[in-house]
């Protein structure tokens, strides 16, 4: 479990980048689509960055 907590942030970051992979692959890039796979990325980062500084995994 706590394998899965510390590498939580990467597995988002990889969610955004799949919906916008499968977005320009479908070829129906729209705003939604867009902000939904951006909004991933950055909360992705964001949860990665807070969990490896502020929780003690080890």
């Amino acid at each position: 479990m706590k394998d899965f907590i510390k590498y939580l942030g990467i597995i988002i970051v990889l969610l955004g980048v799949l919906v916008l992979v499968i977005s320009a692959v479908a070829s129906k890039i729209s705003n939604p689509v867009l902000a939904v796979g951006g909004t991933l990325m950055v909360l992705g980062l964001i949860a990665h960055v807070v969990i490896n500084k502020y929780v003690d995994l080890d």
